[in-house]
């Protein structure tokens, strides 16, 4: 099942055409359900918790015998696994910082491996969104970064998190591609000779 509809990305699609016309700068929006599979948490905490059983079941009942006391453990393990691997639980097991870091690895990763670092004039720009983790990040490539001051991206950023925390994730996107296309097209406006490099769609991690 997709995470956004057709329409959707029919809109973002429309939002980066909308806001490339103003500006030379080239908008790459990438789009991660989650930045990593987070797989450990549940398995470290599922065998902490059946580790622990034993004792209590033991306080509780000394009489239970050592073999459904094994039985019991096994079965609590791996219910623990599959129901701590539910993403909305699973990310409340990962700390914030461990889920920012992963957030920006893959960030990062995607501006090259979307080749953002290869136009001509070095003007490419990447929004990317990661929503288990609600992560928003904006990556400008040289040509476009050595323009503009720090912290420029950081109001368009707070917004979008806000539309993602929201499940507005199409309206974080369309919104945020038209703040980029206004304050790009103050430092870089269009240029009608300018070649489109880098692709007009939703990329789908």
């Amino acid at each position: 099942m997709e995470f956004l509809s057709e329409a959707d990305k029919e809109r973002i699609v429309a939002a980066i055409h909308a806001a490339e016309s103003e500006t030379s700068g080239q908008l790459v929006t990438v789009l991660a359900r989650a930045s990593d599979d987070y797989l450990h948490f549940p398995l470290l905490w599922a065998s902490f918790l059946a580790l622990l059983l034993p004792g209590v079941v033991l306080l509780a009942r000394p009489a239970i015998h050592l073999v459904h006391l094994f039985e019991l453990q096994i079965l609590v393990f791996i219910s623990l696994v599959f129901f701590l691997h539910w993403l909305p639980i699973k990310m409340l097991l990962v700390p914030t910082k461990v889920k920012r870091a992963y957030a920006q690895r893959l960030a990062r990763a995607q501006f090259f491996t979307q080749g953002l670092h290869l136009t001509h004039a070095h003007t490419g720009v990447l929004l990317f969104v990661s929503v288990a983790e609600r992560y928003v990040e904006i990556i400008a490539d040289a040509g476009i970064h050595a323009h503009m001051q720090d912290g420029e991206w950081d109001a368009i950023i707070s917004q979008f998190v806000r539309y993602v925390k929201s499940g507005q994730v199409a309206d974080g996107f369309v919104d945020a591609l038209m703040a980029c296309g206004e304050k790009l097209a103050q430092h870089f406006p269009h240029q009608t000779d300018g070649k489109n490099e880098l692709p007009d769609r939703l990329i789908e991690l």
